[in-house]
């Protein structure tokens, strides 16, 4: 079941789907570590949370498919870069 991809591809998921995804995943992520963010900004942060997500995901063996499974990876991911982000900040206050 090898499926190729584009640079700006997720498996099982077409360009729409992506952006799907990266809105959802954002939403999560935003609503789950409990910040502000705009729309925009959802979509980017749950897409560059799918790319964190399927790495780390490919890294330690776990196979994922489609729409639900990207969705699972790219919340992951983006929940990931929110709490570094965060911790970031808050070294760079003190």
């Amino acid at each position: 079941m090898d499926q190729s991809m584009g640079i700006m591809g997720m498996p099982g998921v077409g360009f729409f789907g992506m952006l799907l995804v990266g809105f959802l995943a954002g939403y999560v992520a935003e609503r789950t570590m409990n910040r502000d963010h705009g729309l925009l900004t959802n979509i980017l942060v749950g897409i560059a949370g799918s790319f964190v997500g399927g790495t780390l995901a490919s890294l330690i063996g776990i196979h994922y498919q489609g729409f639900l499974g990207n969705l699972v990876v790219a919340i992951a991911g983006a929940v990931l870069i929110l709490w570094f982000f965060g911790r970031s900040q808050k070294g760079a206050r003190n």
